[in-house]
């Protein structure tokens, strides 16, 4: 049996058995907390200075060793320099030295809790996950402070590379051909080590505790990225087990990739739309190359991000018509700003809000930010001009929301048409059904909407009333709950009763228990990250519509989840038992 296993978040699935390599011990230690002398306060601050600079030399020459084909890399890479260069996070250190004459790590450090403050509360797990970004960077200046040198790609064995966490310059640095999985000790599903890896098909863990103190470095590992188990200096018998696990999973990512291309047909014959979630203009190739047929979801919040001051129109049309020529002629949809008043943007200062996740948020933001949403609207309807594009409103709670909401968009058209600049006159419109109060209203909203698109991620957290992100109430967290199921039927019927299409593009989409009972509530398309596409394509293939649709009946008449997730794991079990070990494991089967 193995010394020690040590338990993460599986965000890339497969199975890695290598040596253990520590690519810092960095971010395991707290700054030095140290105060120094007055006469070497500009000293200490052009230490600080000094840091940045090389951090910043350091992502330029990553970014220029970049591949082609990662452009992801690059894109994430590009906005690290603007975090490197943002005057206002060195200002903030800067200032902190000079106030209470104290270290440059000391300093640092304490700007990073500033700015981490502001995004802990942010609902949206996504842009929740980008204060990583911030804190790859502050982690490269904190090791030029204490003299730690860039680590530069050696040859050699493959290996496990571990840290703190990991940023696409580590990786380019290290050499990506030597590294056969990633184990972090920071980071959830959204964090762009799961990003990276998920890009590059590598095994992935993180949020794994411990990591430092419990993992020798050169230790043999076997990286359980199915199940999300970390298993140190493992006997004969579980490597044997592992090895033959590896092997087959290769086996089942290559067969999937080669069917891609190919529609998610049920062997009866309906198919399904599989469609991408994206944050910027970089996913097309990933999109084709997985058999993505169109983007369901572009989170158009990350254009507004890392950034000193906000977006002009300009340069959010020049994003947008990127995004929609390169994957013209597919759809892009794209959802507008939803952020709220957690001050992600430094230049909209809102009042601290004790429950942001029921405050000012997403078209609520947007309605009292009507010179950023009509700005942001305007750049949606003149990419149209380049490709297929539809625009979706965020967190619609009420039809007088809905009716501002579309006032707006009329304003938007009416200043263009003004100007004389061309835009898409016939773009269709969708709004997010994402709170209960949405679905009650779903019949007067579709009537006003071109399509729906449901959100199951915050649905399921505002109809059960539960933080799933709250390790103490995160197993009530039940997407086939029948409260859930009975809402998604009621939203789906008014859409179809409206003659207007439902798109799923939460992560019910992407769970192959949930998508046999998607199937039987005859949603029209599923949206789900482009890595996922080839298997969510492959797990429709394997159900019969119609037996879709009698699940379905015979769930809407339980009232007990327990019984709800032992009918639909029974289903399941009969049609792909062989692939859902290569699936991470859904954990709703409890009384």
């Amino acid at each position: 049996m193995a010394k020690d296993i040590l338990h993460g978040i599986a965000v890339s699935p497969g199975i890695a058995i290598g040596k253990a390599h520590f690519m810092s011990r960095q971010g395991f230690v707290p700054a030095m907390r140290q105060y120094i002398a007055g006469e070497r306060v500009d000293a200490e601050v052009n230490r600080l200075l000094a840091a940045f600079q090389t951090v910043a030399a350091e992502l330029e020459h990553a970014r220029s060793l970049v591949p082609d084909d990662f452009a992801e890399h690059t894109a994430v890479l590009t906005s690290h320099l603007m975090i490197c260069r943002d005057p206002k996070l060195i200002k903030s250190a800067a200032a902190r030295i000079k106030t209470q004459k104290i270290r440059a790590e000391w300093a640092l450090d304490q700007s990073l809790s500033e700015i981490s403050k502001t995004f802990e509360s942010i609902d949206d797990e996504y842009i929740r996950e980008r204060i990583q970004d911030v804190h790859m960077v502050v982690d490269r200046v904190m090791a030029r402070l204490i003299g730690e040198k860039a680590r530069e790609s050696e040859p050699g064995e493959k290996i496990i590379l571990l840290a703190h966490d990991i940023s696409p310059a580590d990786a380019i640095e290290l050499s990506l051909a030597r590294i056969i999985s990633f184990v972090t000790q920071e980071g959830g599903k959204a964090s762009h080590t799961g990003i990276l890896a998920r890009g590059q098909h590598i095994p992935a863990l993180v949020g794994v505790i411990g990591l430092d103190g419990r993992v020798p470095d050169g230790a043999l590992l076997v990286v359980d990225a199915i199940k999300g188990f970390l298993l140190v200096e493992p006997d004969e018998s579980e490597l044997n087990m592992y090895t033959d696990l590896a092997v087959r999973f290769e086996q089942y990512h290559q067969e999937i990739r080669r069917q891609c291309m190919l529609p998610a047909c049920t062997t009866d014959g309906l198919i399904m739309n599989v469609l991408a979630n994206i944050e910027d203009e970089t996913g097309a190739s990933v999109i084709r190359g997985n058999g993505g047929e169109g983007v369901g979801l572009y989170r158009t919040e990350y254009g507004f991000m890392n950034r000193s001051s906000l977006p002009s129109e300009e340069e959010l049309y020049q994003e947008y018509k990127r995004a929609v020529m390169d994957l013209t002629p597919q759809e892009v949809t794209f959802r507008t700003l939803d952020v709220g008043a957690e001050k992600l943007m430094e230049q909209q200062k809102e009042q601290y809000e004790a429950n942001p996740a029921l405050g000012l948020r997403g078209i609520r933001y947007c309605l009292q930010h009507q010179a950023l949403f009509k700005r942001q609207m305007r750049a949606i309807l003149r990419a149209g001009m380049h490709g297929a594009v539809a625009l979706m409103f965020p967190m619609i709670s009420s039809v007088e929301e809905l009716d501002h909401a579309l006032d707006i968009l009329s304003d938007a058209r009416r200043e263009l048409d003004d100007a004389g600049i061309a835009y898409a006159r016939e773009l269709p419109v969708g709004v997010m059904i994402e709170v209960p109060s949405a679905v009650i209203l779903s019949k007067p909203l579709a009537d006003k909407v071109d399509f729906f698109s449901i959100g199951t991620n915050d649905l399921v957290q505002y109809l059960l009333g539960i933080d799933r992100t709250n390790p103490h109430v995160a197993s009530l967290y039940q997407p086939l709950h029948p409260a859930v199921l009975r809402s998604l039927k009621h939203t789906v019927d008014a859409a179809h009763q409206a003659g207007i299409e439902v798109c799923v593009c939460g992560e019910m989409a992407n769970d192959p228990y949930c998508i046999p009972v998607l199937l039987g509530l005859q949603v029209d398309a599923l949206s789900v990250p482009p890595e996922a596409i080839p298997g969510v394509k492959d797990v429709i293939r394997h159900f019969a519509f119609n037996d879709c649709l009698e699940l379905v009946r015979q769930l809407l008449r339980t009232s007990r989840t327990s019984r709800i997730n032992r009918m639909v794991c029974e289903f399941v079990y009969a049609r792909i038992p062989e692939k859902l070990a290569f699936h991470l494991p859904f954990d709703g089967v409890s009384d």
